[in-house]
């Protein structure tokens, strides 16, 4: 898997958790979803990523809304650092670094301070009522390709719900895992956190 490709796999998925957001439609389940993202304005987690291929992958992320985000891949030299309107995969090993404009992005929507794509979620069913899972796809980028996202009932949590993790299905039909856990929200995390060294070239 490529640098680029293991990042925009594991992006795509945590970008489609805000296209789920404000479907305030009839569903009362997918109101709880848009009230659990509009009380989130920060969230740490560890997370564990699998891909169609049993690879696994873990780090950790820090989300700061609106405009900020960070993934760290442990042991791999590797990160992803949303900020000044840009996002930036840094891939230290190599000395290799790239860069987009935040906005034309996935992730350009999930730390929007008013994400509006709630046409592309619906719910789905789930054998366990605690466990509410939330299908998304967007017809008119079918590149994002199709997202099921599953959130626990938590009455502690904001919304009333706690991100679980996803799994993603990309447009080639590769299929890619991630499980959160150790969710923190609404906690501190600095505006430093959002920085990053620059890569030196191998």
């Amino acid at each position: 898997m490529t640098f680029g490709n293991r990042f925009s796999r594991a992006l795509i998925p945590v970008a489609m958790v805000a296209m789920a957001a404000p479907a305030v439609a009839a569903n009362p389940d997918l109101a709880k979803v848009e009230a659990h993202l509009g009380q989130v304005q920060s969230m740490t987690a560890n997370f564990r990523q699998t891909d169609g291929k049993n690879r696994v992958a873990t780090g950790t992320i820090q989300l700061k809304r609106p405009g900020r985000i960070r993934f760290d891949y442990a042991g791999d030299d590797l990160l992803l650092v949303g900020n000044n309107g840009r996002l930036t995969f840094v891939d230290y090993q190599v000395g290799q670094k790239s860069s987009w404009e935040l906005n034309k992005t996935p992730l350009g929507i999930l730390l929007s301070p008013n994400p509006d794509i709630g046409r592309i979620a619906k719910v789905i069913p789930s054998k366990d009522p605690r466990v509410l899972i939330v299908q998304a796809r967007d017809a008119r980028r079918p590149e994002f390709g199709t997202l099921l996202l599953a959130f626990v009932r938590s009455p502690g949590a904001p919304g009333g719900l706690r991100l679980e993790g996803w799994t993603a299905l990309d447009a080639q039909n590769k299929k890619t895992t991630v499980k959160l856990d150790n969710q923190r929200y609404n906690v501190a995390v600095p505006d430093s956190a959002f920085t990053f060294a620059e890569p030196k070239k191998r």
